[in-house]
């Protein structure tokens, strides 16, 4: 996507044509190389109009979110996938619309609010489990599947019940997810 990034704004995107851009090799893809990390995607599509930037954190997100990306009047669309197994073996389920922009609450919490988005966010749940475990803490968990556009409603309720949050995701630090939550609050 890096070598074609003007015809993404050109050819695509100014027209708001309806284009759906799979991005395999999403985040780090170890023995493939730095060459072929998939970790500055975010962070170049994002300022890009008309775009929606989705990263499904597994089998279930991503055949729904194919499925939402190829409806009517959804523009150009990128799901963005990591290389090598998922995490779950069966992954066929019923065909069923995401609404654009809408993330969801995996796991209550009243102590710390903990963000990811895409496949990190079944690292995330892992680690989380293993803290409370340990802590005795709280840990709320929310998986924005939605870079662009945001979920301000989940990010209002994130900011307004919570002090501490953190953002996980699986790209540079500057101009990611990290940095949109933050441009948002």
């Amino acid at each position: 996507m890096q070598r074609a990034y003007d015809n993404i704004i050109h050819d695509v995107a100014i027209q708001n044509l309806s284009v759906v851009f799979c991005l395999d090799r999403a985040g780090l893809v170890g023995e493939d190389g730095p060459t072929h990390h998939g970790a500055f995607d975010m962070a170049y599509l994002r300022p890009i109009p008309n775009l929606t930037i989705a990263s499904p954190m597994n089998e279930h997100e991503l055949r729904k979110l194919m499925y939402t990306a190829q409806l009517p009047n959804k523009g150009p669309f990128v799901l963005r996938y990591p290389r090598g197994r998922g995490v779950l073996v069966d992954w066929e389920c019923p065909f069923e619309e995401i609404p654009v922009g809408k993330g969801r609450k995996l796991k209550d919490g009243d102590d710390i609010a903990v963000i990811s988005i895409g496949p990190i966010g079944n690292k995330v749940a892992s680690a989380i489990s293993h803290a409370e475990a340990e802590s005795g803490r709280e840990i709320a968990h929310y998986d924005l599947r939605f870079l662009k556009p945001l979920d301000e409603e989940l990010l209002h309720e994130v900011g307004r019940n919570f002090s501490r949050v953190i953002t996980v995701e699986d790209g540079v630090i500057q101009g990611g997810m990290g940095s949109a939550v933050l441009e948002f609050i």
